[in-house]
This record gives C-alpha cells, sequence and structure tokens, in this order.
C-alpha cells in the first residue's frame, strides 16, 4: 500500500520542463550612401531625424566606427567580414587581373545572408547593391549571393524619380509594385519593398535577415519638393557656420571635450587629375547668387537624409506593431565619409565635373528629375565635421562612419556611446555570433576566407574588442589603426603619425618627431597588404576590361 501511495504521489510531481530555446534575432542591417560622420541629429546635425535619434537614445552609438572608404569596397567587406581586398573589390567593379582587384566578390569569400540560411533565416536586400559587372548580364546579382528576395539598383547611382530601367525585382517572376506615373521615388520605394519583405518573412515564420540599403544621399542630388522647403533657408548662413554649430553641439553630446577646437576647412583634390588644389574658400568669399546655389544643393541633400529617416521610422514602427522590435538588432551606418566629388562648388550632369550657377527657374528646380548635382568639397567638409578629409581618403573624415545599435533584447544600456573601435569587417562575426549561425570553411570546392572581425556583441556590453589592428587601403590611399596610434598617407604622399586619443582630428602630425613609430607601423601596413591582396597592386597596362 505504502508503494502504491509513493507511486501515485510521483506521477503527480511536475517534470522539470526543459527550457525553451531564445528566439532567434532577426537582424537589420541599414546602409547610408555617402552620409557624413556629423549629417544626423544624434551625432550634431541639423537635419531632422527623429527616427534615426530615437535608436540611438534607447540603444548605443559608437564613436569610432569604421568602413572602407567608398561604395563598392565598403560593401563587399561589410557583408563578407573580410577587407576589401580579400573579397576582390579593392577598387570599383572593372577587373584588373589581380586577386585583390577582380571587381567583384570571389568564391572564397561568402556573404552574411549565405551564411545565415545555416541558422534557418530568410533572407532579404532592398536597395544598392553595387558589387556586380555593368552590361546585360548583370552579375552576380544579390540573389546569386544568398538573399531570397531583391528590389533595387544593380549598380551604383541613377536618378531617384526614374524606376525603369535603374530599378530591378529580383527573382523576375516575384510580384512588382506598380507606381503611377510621377509617383516614383527610390527612398520610398524601398521602404514600401521593406515592409512587403518584412510580410513574407512572417508567412514563411522564420527569422529574418533584412538588408536595407538606400541609395539616399548619393548624388544625383534628387529630392520631393516639400522635403526641400523644409531646408530652404537653413543652409543660407553656408558651411562656416554650420560646421561651427555642429561642433557645439557635438560638445554638448560628450563626443568631445568642452575646450576641442574646430579644425581649419579641410584640403581637397581634383577628382579628374589627382593633385591638391587648395583649400575649401570661406563661405563670405563667395557673392550672392554662388550661395544661393550652393545653400540650395545642400538643402537637397538634407531632404535626401529627412526622407530616408522616414522610411527607417515605417520599418520601425512596422517592427513593433508586430512586436517584433525587441528581438531584433538593428545596426544602422554609412558607406563612406561624405562625398567631395569634385570642388567646393559641386558639379553638374552625369559626366562631370561642370558645373552650373542656377538662377531665376534653373534654380527652382534643383533637385527635380530633370536635374543633376553634387554639393561639392565644401559642404562634404561640413558633413564630415570635425574631421578632414572625404570619401576615398584614409583619414578620419573618409573611412569614419555614425554607427547604431539597438536590440533591447540583447542590449540593456539606453543612450549610451561606446568607444570601441569598430569595423565593418565585424558585422559578419557579430550576425553569426547572435544567430548561432556556422560559418563554412568551404564554398563548393572552395576555401573560405575566415572572418577577419570580431563580434561587437563584448562591446555591447562596454567590454573591449581584442584585435591587432585594423588596415585600409583605396586609390593608394592608405592607413593603419593599432591602439591608438593612426598612420595615413593620401596617395603619392608620406605617411603620417597621429595619436588619436590625444588627437582625434588628426592635425598634429608626429612623423618627424617619432620616425621609428612610422617605421614600426609602416612595416605593420605592409604585411598587412600582403596578406589580404592590396598587394599587388594591378597593373594599368593590363586592365581587363
Amino acid at each position: 500500500m505504502t508503494r502504491f501511495l509513493a507511486a501515485v504521489m510521483l506521477s503527480f510531481v511536475a517534470v522539470p520542463a526543459v527550457a525553451a530555446e531564445p528566439a532567434k534575432p532577426n537582424i537589420v542591417l541599414i546602409l547610408a550612401d555617402d552620409l557624413g560622420w556629423s549629417d544626423i541629429g544624434c551625432y550634431g546635425g541639423e537635419i531632422k531625424t527623429p527616427n534615426l535619434d530615437a535608436l540611438a537614445k534607447s540603444g548605443l552609438r559608437f564613436t569610432q566606427f569604421y568602413n572602407g572608404t567608398r561604395c563598392c569596397p565598403t560593401r563587399a567587406s561589410l557583408l563578407t567580414g573580410l577587407y576589401p581586398h580579400q573579397a576582390g573589390v579593392g577598387l570599383m567593379n572593372g577587373d584588373q587581373g589581380v586577386p585583390g582587384y577582380r571587381g567583384i566578390p570571389q568564391p572564397n569569400a561568402v556573404m552574411i545572408p549565405q551564411v545565415l540560411k545555416s541558422a534557418g533565416y530568410r533572407t532579404y536586400m532592398v536597395g544598392k547593391w553595387h558589387l556586380s559587372y555593368g552590361g546585360k548580364q548583370q552579375s552576380p546579382t544579390p540573389i546569386d549571393r544568398g538573399f531570397d528576395e531583391f528590389y533595387g539598383m544593380i549598380g551604383g547611382f541613377n536618378s531617384f524619380f526614374q524606376e525603369v530601367p535603374f530599378y530591378t525585382r529580383l527573382p523576375a517572376d516575384r510580384k512588382k509594385r506598380n507606381y503611377a506615373k510621377d509617383a516614383f521615388y527610390s527612398t520610398d520605394a524601398f521602404g514600401d519593398y521593406a515592409l512587403d519583405f518584412l510580410a513574407d518573412a512572417r508567412k514563411e515564420k522564420q527569422p529574418f535577415f533584412l538588408y536595407l540599403a538606400f541609395n539616399a544621399p548619393h548624388f544625383p542630388l534628387h529630392a520631393k519638393p516639400d522635403d526641400i522647403k523644409k531646408y530652404a533657408d537653413t543652409y543660407t548662413k553656408g558651411w562656416d557656420a554650420i560646421r561651427e554649430d555642429r561642433f557645439t553641439r557635438q560638445k554638448s553630446l560628450g563626443l568631445f571635450p568642452k575646450d576641442a577646437k574646430l579644425p581649419t576647412r579641410s584640403d581637397y583634390e581634383t577628382r579628374s587629375d589627382f593633385y591638391k588644389t587648395g583649400t575649401n574658400p570661406a563661405w563670405d568669399s563667395f557673392d550672392a547668387d554662388r550661395r544661393a546655389d550652393l545653400a540650395r544643393r545642400m538643402a537637397v541633400y538634407a531632404a535626401m537624409v529627412d526622407r530616408m529617416d522616414v522610411n527607417i521610422g515605417r520599418v520601425i514602427d512596422d517592427l513593433r506593431k508586430n512586436r517584433e522590435l525587441d528581438n531584433t538588432l538593428i545596426l544602422f551606418l554609412s558607406d563612406n565619409g561624405a562625398c567631395a566629388e569634385w570642388d567646393p562648388l559641386g558639379f553638374d550632369g552625369s559626366s562631370g565635373p561642370k558645373n552650373i550657377l542656377h538662377m531665376g527657374a534653373d534654380f527652382d528646380k534643383m533637385g527635380s528629375a530633370s536635374t543633376y548635382h553634387s554639393y561639392g568639397s565644401g559642404w562634404a567638409n561640413a558633413c564630415n565635421t570635425p574631421f578632414r578629409w572625404y570619401k576615398h581618403y584614409g583619414h578620419e573624415g573618409g573611412i569614419r562612419t555614425p554607427f547604431i545599435a539597438h536590440w533591447p533584447r540583447g542590449i540593456t544600456a539606453k543612450g549610451e556611446w561606446r568607444k570601441q573601435p569598430g569595423h565593418i569587417i565585424d558585422v559578419m562575426a557579430t550576425c553569426v555570433d547572435v544567430s548561432g549561425a556556422k560559418y563554412p570553411a568551404k564554398n563548393g570546392d572552395i576555401a573560405v576566407t575566415p572572418m577577419e572581425g570580431t563580434s561587437l556583441v563584448p562591446a555591447f556590453a562596454d567590454k573591449p574588442l581584442e584585435r591587432e589592428l585594423l588596415g585600409w587601403e583605396h586609390e593608394r590611399n592608405r592607413a593603419l589603426r593599432i591602439g591608438n596610434w593612426k598612420l595615413v598617407a593620401v596617395h603619392g604622399g608620406e605617411w603620417e603619425l597621429y595619436d588619436l586619443e590625444n588627437d582625434p582630428t588628426e592635425l598634429m602630425n608626429l612623423a618627424k618627431k617619432q620616425p621609428e613609430k612610422v617605421k614600426e607601423l609602416a612595416a605593420k601596413w605592409d604585411g598587412w597588404a600582403k596578406r589580404t591582396n592590396v598587394l599587388p597592386y594591378p597593373d594599368a597596362k593590363k586592365k581587363k576590361n
């Protein structure tokens, strides 16, 4: 009897439940195109970016995060976790005939969507690809490299207002939206398709990876009229005043000490000839008509950033409405520093570098579908406040990017800064870490190059990121960072040496005072360059196409 009662009682004892495996986080990677370091509000800018600012307030901002200097190299590096030359995209899309400069990602480099499939993810891309050869084949496409669905630009830049033939839906048999005549604007279309793809992921009931790569605010400067009106008067004060205003806000945000000094205006180069032509001039040195033209260019640019933020907000709202925001890792950054092309006046026309002074009726058309502008080196200098140089270069103005990380379930800190140096090579490692995906050893029969980066998860908890160095090269502009030491040179120039802890804006060149340190770091750069396929450089005479 006793044994019977004991058995009955045991049958009612609750068996401890096996703990449910935590849900894999969704991942949304948002990339802006040619956005400067100080453009968005939470990095000191005057452009209205409430949605990005809200992500920063409830997430993290990195003060020393780096990209790959220019469109194609950054995109290759970001998606593969390798340095650009290791992936074969050290320059742009032309095949230069040597390993680091093949123009498209090589088979030794796997991409984030390919890797995340091993963890059961659906993978989507919306926006600018720019990792294919041109022409009719446009190969490889995002679908070839692991994305389930794609809508956007295969190439690098085109009209924001003209969908056909610049914007593509892949696979080709997938449902495509129909926009009424004159209703298409690419930034809004990217928001539309991002929401479509999120809805598809919910039907599939799988975690998802969404790569949302805006073409804003890359030239041509195209924006909707009502957005331009918001900034019609903002930039009439000129780039000198804007730089001062931004730097004041950056100091109030804690980005720089209260007694920090704003550097003088940066130098610039004419892109066609690669020679230094001077320093950006004072705003007041221009006459009233030229100031009006330049202010309008920047107003259009600001409107593009504003509209990008609106569409980021649409994605955030959709995640929140569907109770997915808490377990979605959102990362935001820019592919390079602000774009100086070609000089302080900017250029007009797709062939560049012609400049037009817009007056009268032509002034009112600026930013419309019938125009094609850049905003020039003076505004690029302001957009990178307080850093020197721009896109293409290894100085901080070319490679430092705003970087926001938001993941309520995985990041407990709110509104904090992270000073750990991070790099786009770290994004792959982070995705592998948080997803539980397996990074492959082979791609078919080809050995896959191991990840170069390190997961950012320790930095989310304010712990250090362990690495030996970070390196850069593009168009013979080169740089190396080890700890707080930065070695950097413009193409054809001598090495410069900076202590970034005490001189983050690279004003005090210590190369002549510390030649042994230059020699030591230069040897490190040479070793890195050989290991990562920066060297050998391509021979222009042997260029394939």
